[in-house]
């Protein structure tokens, strides 16, 4: 691992994306448990797409359009729908599950929100390898230890984002106007994401 890397990593995580944007919607809808339990579930969601690059499943998305295409297409209508949802979403985040549901409901979303973007997957069999050595003599081992810090590092980043969102959640509640305004510039964003996605070119 060099320090490139880290720089490198660092900058893409910290940029805001569909993670980060949801990890805020529900830093600002439950607080800072809810924070750090969508950013645990954003880090999970990206393990699918580091185990297609390691064993060459992205470039089979890359390779068949029909494929790429379906998980695209599904990946702009999850999104759509979190939209619709945060929309119409009262203004402290609707009513709340019991705890463990309510923490599997969070982190089934954010998992989904990472599994269903296909560009993701591509991203990953372009960036890892460039920080592999060619004479590597174990390069799946290399690329499954900077996977594993990629993660490290989205993790804290994506908690810092939303216990910082949380931490202004107290003053927003109190004020359910400005949390429903919050909630629909949330929901523009997802939109925003979501028309960013169906953009997207192989």
């Amino acid at each position: 691992m060099t320090l490139d890397f880290l720089l490198t990593t660092l900058i893409i995580v910290a940029t805001p994306g569909t993670g980060a944007l949801y990890t805020l919607a529900a830093a600002l809808g439950g607080g800072r448990r809810d924070a750090l339990v969508a950013a645990f579930g954003c880090t999970l969601g990206i393990i699918p797409h580091m185990l297609a690059a390691a064993l060459g499943l992205a470039a089979l998305v890359a390779a068949e359009p029909r494929l790429f295409e379906l998980i695209r297409y599904a990946g702009i209508a999850y999104l759509v729908w979190m939209a619709i949802g945060l929309w119409k979403s009262g203004p402290a985040g609707g009513p709340q599950a019991e705890p463990h549901q309510h923490a599997w409901k969070i982190i089934r979303k954010a998992v989904l929100i990472n599994l269903l973007n296909p560009k993701l997957s591509l991203f990953f069999l372009a960036f890892l390898p460039q920080f592999v050595d060619p004479a590597d003599p174990a390069p799946l081992t290399t690329m499954a230890g900077l996977s594993l810090v990629f993660m490290g590092v989205t993790s804290v980043v994506f908690a810092v984002y939303g216990l910082a969102a949380a931490a202004m959640r107290h003053g927003l509640v109190e004020r359910p106007h400005r949390m429903r305004i919050v909630n629909r510039l949330l929901s523009a964003g997802f939109l925003a994401m979501a028309g960013k996605l169906a953009l997207a070119q192989r």
